[in-house]
């Protein structure tokens, strides 16, 4: 059941201004805040100048790839509210949760279905559990289809390469949340009139919820 969205790949204030104040905000914005070789990387410096808005009804989201002490370190002032980890074991994050006292997205980089079991690893340490492609910082896909009959203890994000205007009436018996990025861009950058589509698209599937 579709309830809200996180867009992300955020890097400047025009967008995030837009997003924030849009009649119907995602519920999560997402900064990449230590994988370069995104094209959406934002470094410490711009992320202190980004997150100083008052975010208003969403939550800030750090994207981390293995994150290290260092930037952990140089993020935890700042006014995030989840860290969503890719690539770090349960006792890794545990120890990230409890050190930094921040909610917690685990992400799956989805092939097959042994990817997806791997969620019953992180039972007692996530808040959200997020399935995407194997792509990173590009638009991949995979068979959503694989969480189709699988009752998950926790709410369930979904990414890889949704698209802005696609039906979301067929991600709703997999999803709570709709993760979204690249698709939101034109030549490299968000796109105002994509985003005002896709945020009005997911108002209307909670509405018919």
């Amino acid at each position: 059941m579709i309830k809200s969205c996180k867009i992300c790949g955020i890097s400047d204030s025009n967008t995030l201004n837009y997003l924030i104040n849009h009649s119907y905000p995602p519920r999560m914005i997402g900064f990449i805040c230590n994988y370069k070789l995104s094209p959406r990387y934002v470094e410490i410096k711009k992320l202190k100048e980004l997150l100083s808005i008052n975010k208003k009804r969403s939550k800030f989201v750090a994207i981390l790839v293995k994150p290290d002490d260092y930037i952990l370190e140089n993020i935890k002032n700042l006014n995030f509210d989840y860290y969503q980890i890719y690539n770090c074991s349960p006792k890794e994050i545990l120890n990230i949760k409890y050190k930094y006292k921040k909610k917690i997205i685990i992400a799956f980089t989805i092939e097959n279905e042994d990817d997806v079991k791997k969620y019953t690893l992180y039972k007692d340490i996530a808040d959200i559990y997020l399935f995407d492609s194997k792509g990173y910082e590009k638009s991949m896909s995979f068979k959503h289809s694989l969480l189709e009959n699988i009752k998950f203890d926790k709410k369930v994000m979904l990414a890889g390469d949704i698209k802005f205007n696609d039906n979301l009436e067929n991600l709703k018996k997999i999803a709570d949340i709709i993760d979204i990025s690249g698709c939101l861009e034109t030549s490299g950058l968000k796109d105002i009139s994509k985003i005002d589509i896709f945020l009005n698209k997911v108002k209307k599937a909670n509405d018919e919820n």
